[in-house]
């Protein structure tokens, strides 16, 4: 069975995003005191320690829920362009009782300095009812779950009498914390060990074992991105909405396809950076940022009913400086598929892939794939993920240095750099360092003649000849260590001299050991 689920649930600002952080040590959920901030459900595993450092620890996976009963601002119900941010209050309340229904203790959080309020007083009776997330057992009973009450904002001592009022709520006495500050965390950790522990739930032994395939969805606002996540998960997980902007943190959805599971992440929908309203925007900037570095593979959403953007070119950017291998998704193309484009020709993918190419020249290699992702149906999604997880195939493909030094050898017979003053470059050695991206070394005399045009030639070369076209290459260029990298050489010459059919005559002349040292330690062999 999977982790043990906690869902955590109270009305806004209380510090719900924040206690998840703390448990899970790191900036998981966006914290900001304008409420409605959280609209998903955003999940995150944790490792409990045990009190005593005997017991092992406990995995538990704890969910962030938006907080219940208000979800605007004051004077802030309507977005920079006039839409009614109050009409996501039934997908919000939808989101937080799912958590609730699915989980397994729920952590309902208050804030200790404000003492227990009407809304407070609300949601108890909605969970002590079960109108909060309702749940049964596969036998159709009522499932009752433990509900502990957090008093947050228990910033110290003299908070400690008004944070014990909470037990008037009826769920025992209130487990003290200051999230933010990590007043009583200790404490707070010891106790919900023990009520983990409590249930008698044990998870499979490889609940923390990583998914296959890593998916960042990146997309301008209404590209598609939560509706391509429900699609994928098979239940609306995320809320789709029409109103710009919903989605906010980035967030993780695990799904099964044909027998690898498969983390996609649904990140914030962008646009131009001075058009940010408020550091909410950051934040989930910096969340999609952080979504991309985490991933295997990206999947950048295109909305072919409308012109390719500057937000649509900068997150190409950030693709391709993160030199992950990328799926162009062109979704929506029910909608401008066989219609009239420039000059009255139809739209078809030839003509779409042309432009696409223009606009996005630095994914030229990238692969292009044409979806729609709807509630009324769905076209060539499954094909999307599979062209996804090809790719991740091919960055994870290691070319033999035989056949690196035997192409590197023909591409600088036939075009080599050269300086004005007639000096030829000579390569000494060439080898695939890494995958994930493909790293090809070279080591050469003069690493100023690989100028950045003459590298682009190569990578075209490369991608032409070698069993990863589709992907990101990283060519690393440098001059050899004398004393390590001439000391490899010399032995491998002498190596081939005294035993000329040891290896192929146009193969390398190093052995798998000698290849294996520069792998391991590349910094041995090549400066920087």
């Amino acid at each position: 069975m999977p982790a043990p689920r906690i869902a955590i649930v109270g009305r806004p600002n209380v510090g719900k995003s924040s206690l998840l952080n703390m448990l899970a040590g790191d900036k998981v959920s966006i914290v900001d005191p304008t409420p409605g901030v959280t609209r998903d459900r955003v999940a995150a595993l944790v490792d409990l320690p045990s009190p005593d450092g005997i017991k092992p620890e406990l995995t538990v996976e704890v969910t962030d829920t938006g907080g219940y009963g208000v979800y605007v601002a004051e004077g802030g119900r309507y977005d920079e362009i006039g839409a009614d941010l109050s009409t996501l209050t039934d997908d919000i309340e939808h989101q937080i009782s799912e958590a609730v229904r699915s989980a397994d203790m729920v952590l309902f959080v208050i804030d200790a300095q404000a003492g227990v309020t009407p809304q407070d007083e609300h949601i108890a009776k909605l969970l002590r009812e079960h109108v909060l997330g309702a749940a049964h057992t596969d036998e159709g009973e009522q499932r009752e779950i433990p509900i502990h009450v957090v008093a947050n904002k228990t910033d110290g001592e003299r908070w400690e009498p008004h944070a014990y009022e909470a037990a008037a709520l009826g769920f025992g006495e209130p487990w003290l914390v200051a999230a933010k500050i990590n007043y009583m965390r200790r404490v707070f950790v010891e106790r919900l060990y023990e009520a983990v522990e409590e249930l008698g739930l044990e998870p499979d032994e490889d609940v923390h074992a990583g998914a296959d395939l890593k998916i960042a969805i990146i997309g301008k606002r209404n590209s598609g991105k939560s509706t391509l996540v429900n699609t994928l998960a098979g239940e609306p997980r995320v809320i789709v909405s029409e109103i710009a902007g919903t989605t906010r943190d980035a967030v993780d959805v695990r799904f099964e396809f044909d027998g690898r599971t498969i983390v996609a992440i649904d990140t914030a929908g962008l646009r131009k950076k001075k058009s940010f309203a408020g550091q909410i925007e950051w934040y989930a900037f910096d969340r999609a940022k952080r979504a991309i570095d985490r991933s295997d593979v990206i999947l950048l959403m295109l909305d072919a009913s409308a012109e390719i953007s500057q937000v649509d070119e900068q997150l190409a950017m950030l693709a391709q400086k993160a030199f992950k291998p990328v799926v162009i998704v062109v979704n929506k193309w029910d909608l401008v598929e066989g219609r009239s484009g420039p000059g009255g020709k139809p739209i078809t993918t030839a003509v779409f892939e042309n432009y696409v190419r223009k606009a996005l020249k630095g994914l030229s290699f990238a692969p292009i794939s044409y979806m729609v992702a709807h509630e009324n149906g769905t076209t060539n999604v499954n094909e999307t993920i599979d062209l996804a997880v090809e790719l991740f195939e091919q960055a994870s493909t290691r070319a033999p240095t035989g056949a690196l030094n035997r192409l590197v050898r023909d591409i600088l017979s036939t075009r080599g750099p050269s300086s004005k003053l007639g000096t030829l470059a000579k390569v000494y050695f060439v080898s695939q360092v890494k995958t994930n991206p493909p790293t090809i070394v070279l080591v050469v005399n003069k690493p100023e003649l690989f100028t950045p045009g003459y590298e682009r030639f190569l990578l075209n070369r490369f991608r032409e000849a070698l069993p990863y076209p589709e992907v990101p290459i990283k060519i690393l260029v440098r001059s050899r260590k004398r004393a390590d990298l001439q000391d490899l050489l010399t032995g491998a010459h002498a190596r081939k001299r005294a035993a000329p059919g040891e290896l192929a005559p146009d193969d390398a002349i190093f052995t798998e050991e000698d290849l294996q040292r520069i792998s391991d330690n590349p910094e041995d062999y090549f400066d920087e």
